[in-house]
């Protein structure tokens, strides 16, 4: 019975799920200007919109949150979320702040200033906007193979390191930081090898730029290592963290995706003059540095969140059921990424509504599709998110992939829910033909993504 699956936790609370009707979904999608950021979460059946901060916290973490020091310098809890942070990621500052983009914000305050580059295997949305609202420049690195969405390899997340030498060759000091993303949120949730992460270090120490990882879902990246690496099957998770938190400068995270939490984020690194510069940033800002915008109770459940999400049985049913979605959908025959990454499956709407031009955003034109089949709310990563129009030519240059993100909470949902999604999408794809573009009629500087309104192009 060894070989017999179960997930490695009970359910004890439950949450009534909304039901509603195609008609419905067919007016809330309009009314939404066909953006699923604007329709009401009690309007969504199944929501893979993010796996951000939409986990189920576990018993311990509640109780800790009754034992949360709200002291506002000096906090018990404070201390404990240090000695957790510190006792995996092993650097000499832990700083809290309220969330993942924060950190990045905070931090890219102090290192970056206009003209400045900032490399990464691939920037996510936040935190390239991040970068761009800075002045700076960002640049992605990562493999060739990770823009086919066909290709299989293990560790689809590594960093071209002859792309990463012949830009540090080309634009010398002006790269301040390298971002290393793990798992490679943008490129599907691949992740990045030991292997590659040590010759990355090796390369940037030689040229005197600090590597900070993007640790938001660190302990997905290292259970695909121990899986999938050479030397690495009978190393604890744990181990694994360590060793590549020992090749990096700092490490910045949302705790809200594998702490398993519902809101919080922090800074980790060694450098003591970076540091004072981001606490006083980080009191403007955020809040004291022992607090860093989060109550006691929340440094309380990230720690325990932290040690919760190395279990090694947990991962293995997290990743399962990713798969779970992820194979169904290819014994279907229907376009992903593959192979299957760590905390969603990615649809590729280039080949799925292949009838749609990328001005007409086909990857948000799918998403809108597969809520009002289902009620089922994913994200777009395409050219909705990604595109860049030159200010001077007004020409668009639009991303290589066009994907659709169905990324699924941690410990919430069932299989039959997981089921659920994938008979959606197939029906989605069965009449795929009907679907209609969409065209932007208001939209914002940056993450425009978040707050389009769009409307069918007829």
């Amino acid at each position: 019975m060894e070989d017999f699956f179960f997930e490695p936790y009970k359910i004890k609370v439950v949450e009534p799920i909304p039901i509603t009707t195609r008609e419905e979904r067919k007016k809330i999608i309009k009314d939404a200007g066909y953006n699923v950021f604007n329709i009401p979460a009690g309007k969504v059946t199944i929501d893979l919109l993010t796996d951000s901060g939409t986990s189920a916290m576990s018993q311990d973490q509640w109780a800790e949150i009754m034992r949360g020091d709200e002291s506002y310098a000096g906090s018990k809890s404070f201390y404990n979320f240090q000695e957790t942070i510190k006792s995996i990621f092993g650097y000499k500052h832990v700083i809290p702040c309220h969330q993942g983009r924060v950190a990045e914000n905070i931090l890219f305050m102090n290192l970056l200033k206009p003209g400045d580059i900032a490399l990464s295997n691939t920037f996510f949305d936040t935190t390239r906007a991040n970068v761009l609202s800075k002045g700076g420049i960002p640049i992605d690195v990562v493999i060739e193979e990770a823009y086919d969405p066909e290709i299989e390899i293990p560790f689809k997340g590594n960093v071209d390191l002859n792309k990463l030498e012949d830009t540090l060759k080309k634009h010398g000091e002006r790269v301040k930081i390298f971002v290393l993303t793990i798992t490679n949120n943008s490129g599907g949730g691949q992740p990045v090898s030991l292997k590659n992460i040590r010759e990355l270090s090796h390369i940037l120490k030689k040229y005197g730029v600090p590597l900070f990882f993007d640790t938001a879902r660190y302990a997905e990246n290292c259970y695909f290592i121990k899986e999938n690496e050479e030397g690495y099957e009978n190393k604890s998770i744990l181990e694994i963290a360590r060793e590549i938190f020992s090749l990096g400068d700092g490490a910045m995270m949302s705790a809200k995706k594998d702490a398993l939490v519902n809101i919080g984020g922090f800074l980790t690194f060694n450098d003591d003059e970076l540091a004072e510069k981001v606490k006083q940033t980080l009191i403007i800002i955020e809040g004291f540095p022992t607090y860093g915008g989060l109550a006691g109770r929340d440094l309380e459940a990230i720690a325990v969140g932290l040690r919760e999400a190395l279990d090694e049985e947990y991962l293995r049913a997290r990743i399962r059921q990713v798969r779970l979605l992820g194979n169904y959908l290819m014994e279907k025959k229907i376009p992903i990424v593959k192979p299957v990454g760590g905390h969603a499956v990615y649809l590729d709407a280039l080949k799925i509504l292949d009838h749609i031009p990328q001005s007409q955003l086909p990857a948000q034109s799918l998403t809108c599709a597969i809520y009002v089949e289902g009620g089922v709310r994913g994200v777009e990563i395409g050219s909705l998110m990604f595109a860049e129009k030159d200010e001077k030519t007004g020409e668009v240059k639009y991303p290589r992939n066009e994907l659709v993100r169905l990324a699924i909470p941690r410990r919430v949902y069932t299989d039959n829910h997981i089921l659920y999604v994938g008979k959606v999408v197939e029906s989605v794809f069965e009449k795929r033909n009907k679907i209609k573009g969409l065209r932007i009629i208001k939209e914002s500087k940056y993450l425009r993504h978040f707050t389009a309104i769009l409307e069918e192009v007829n």
